[in-house]
């Protein structure tokens, strides 16, 4: 695999968990990239293209995960942040109705909220309107070399992301028998690395967890109920 785009190619559907989220979610392979291409197209709408650059809550919820696979499909980048601080730059912040109702943007910048209705009617809603988004994509040709992630004041490509999460997959062993559970934040590239790509790479599940174990492996920079830990600074591109 090349690009991120890779991971989500119409051959890897199956009845295999993909994801699955602290408030009883579920995602199988085959829902989970009909969600991802449905977010892409919807996230087209919002202005989202090659070279600019989402925001998206730091947040243990599928709709940020979904973001930054939507805006890689487009050739964007994703920065994941917290809704309270300035998103900088962007193009579209994507955070939980309430941070996205309140948060102060330019004019150019869409928002855009999950979760509870946003009471604003500028924002759009996440759940109703990538619902009714068309569930394909059409493959693109993309750079493995373009910015596919933004954290820490530098940009990560997607050849920058595959190549340390092939390293993850090796060192931790991971195989599509395991669970990922992500208990760092997504604003560290190494977050990203070992709890979004390597475990979609392996054909392995992610898990966005509660307090309780969730998984075989953790992704964080300490302790964790789950076996295995894989530490993000040890996955950082």
């Amino acid at each position: 695999m090349e690009t991120v785009d890779d991971l989500l190619a119409r051959d890897r559907r199956s009845e295999a968990t993909a994801l699955s989220v602290a408030d009883g979610a579920t995602y199988d392979y085959h829902r989970f990239l009909t969600t991802a291409w449905k977010t892409g197209n919807f996230l087209r709408h919002q202005g989202v293209r090659e070279g600019v650059t989402v925001a998206a809550a730091d947040d243990r919820a599928s709709q940020p995960l979904f973001t930054f696979l939507g805006t890689a499909m487009l050739g964007g980048a994703t920065r994941f942040v917290d809704p309270a601080e300035s998103p900088g730059d962007v193009q579209a912040v994507v955070y939980p109705a309430a941070a996205a109702d309140a948060a102060t943007v330019p004019a150019r910048t869409n928002r855009v909220g999950y979760g509870d209705e946003p009471t604003d009617p500028a924002v759009a809603h996440f759940g109703r309107d990538v619902w009714s988004e068309n569930p394909s994509f059409p493959p693109v040709e993309r750079d493995p070399e373009s910015a596919v992630l933004a954290a820490d004041g530098a940009t990560y490509s997607h050849r920058d992301l595959l190549t340390a999460a092939e390293r993850v997959v090796e060192s931790a062993g991971l195989t599509d028998e395991d669970a990922v559970a992500v208990r760092a934040p997504l604003a560290r590239p190494g977050t990203v690395v070992a709890g979004v790509v390597a475990p979609l790479l392996a054909g392995a599940a992610v898990s966005l967890p509660g307090e309780a174990a969730a998984g075989t492996v953790a992704v964080a920079a300490g302790d964790a109920p789950e076996g295995r830990t894989v530490d993000p600074a040890d996955a950082a591109p």
